[in-house]
């Protein structure tokens, strides 16, 4: 039987294609499962592997449900958080992010509750939350 985490995130994103690229440029993120919407132009279902967990995301289908993409500058109430094992990690991929048109939320700074700290959000709005230990 396949072992699958007990909990992932899954993002809704449009359009996802983008945010795959964008994720596997700044993440390194590995691309595990990708389903197109029988449009052609959509994804239904993608499974990228981010820092050794899955982040899971697809396009809006309104037309099945509720669920939407954010409006552009609405924020994202969700946040999508990664543990890493050193500073620098933290302050390379956030460097890495907002190089590429993150917009940066707190820099790199050593945090008061112990961890190397940083959060940015991505184009779509998405937020991440960056952390590793103080050495």
């Amino acid at each position: 039987m396949l072992e699958r985490p007990r909990v992932a995130p899954y993002l809704t994103v449009t359009p996802a294609s983008g945010a795959i690229a964008l994720y596997i440029a700044i993440f390194g993120a590995k691309q595990k499962a990708v389903m197109p919407a029988l449009d052609g132009l959509r994804i239904m279902h993608c499974e990228l592997e981010i820092n050794g967990g899955p982040i899971m995301l697809s396009d809006a289908f309104p037309e099945f449900g509720h669920t939407r993409s954010p409006l552009p500058g609405e924020p994202v109430t969700s946040a999508v958080s990664l543990e890493f094992a050193s500073a620098k990690d933290v302050d390379d991929l956030f460097q890495r992010a907002t190089h590429m048109g993150c917009k940066p939320e707190t820099v790199p700074t050593n945090s008061f509750w112990g961890t190397r700290y940083g959060s940015f959000r991505d184009p779509f709005g998405h937020r991440w939350l960056l952390n590793a230990p103080l050495m």
